[in-house]
């Protein structure tokens, strides 16, 4: 299963590497879509952190190519992701197609810019919560929130939860795509 990781310079590195590592030990094989190709930086918080080299720009990626998507927070990089007409299209194509989609911290603000929450129930980093509920979400604090083919979370402390929730949900599609190609 390819996944596409949609993530630009100022991602939060945990946001990044943990979900990737999730992916990485259940078989998946995570790619690093960007919004220009060469590498992106993450960051510890307002620290800078390490760098990671770019698989395929967003403008050359192919939605069809990828089975789910992640998109990792950190305030830096959900600005500049939702400030990018390429990247809120790539997003919005993975619900058009039913595709499961992964979303941390600041992330949902890419998805209320593609205008894909309303009438889900999400979470995310609190501060976006007045965000979520204009854009037509029900906001709730909780740890990891699935709601059909979206999955949410609030912090780097609830990472290992949606680590989990990816892999179980994204085995869970991949499951539903066979049985449907075999029907």
């Amino acid at each position: 299963m390819r996944v596409a990781v949609l993530a630009t310079d100022g991602v939060e590195q945990a946001e990044l590497e943990r979900p990737w590592q999730a992916l990485e030990e259940a078989g998946a094989e995570p790619e690093l879509v960007s919004l220009e190709a060469g590498t992106i930086t993450a960051y510890q918080h307002i620290d800078k952190g390490d760098t990671k080299k770019v698989d395929s720009t967003v403008a050359d990626a192919d939605p069809d190519d990828y089975a789910a998507l992640v998109l990792p927070g950190g305030v830096i990089n959900g600005d500049f992701v939702r400030a990018d007409a390429d990247a809120v299209a790539f997003v919005k194509a993975f619900f058009e197609a039913g595709k499961p989609v992964a979303a941390i911290c600041h992330a949902p603000w890419v998805l209320v810019e593609a205008d894909v929450v309303r009438g889900r129930r999400m979470t995310s980093w609190p501060s976006l919560q007045t965000d979520l509920r204009n854009a037509g979400a029900t906001w709730v604090d909780e740890e990891v929130v699935v709601d059909g083919n979206l999955i949410t979370s609030r912090n780097p402390d609830d990472l290992e939860a949606f680590g989990a929730a990816i892999v179980e949900e994204f085995a869970r599609s991949e499951d539903d795509e066979a049985v449907e190609a075999t029907a």
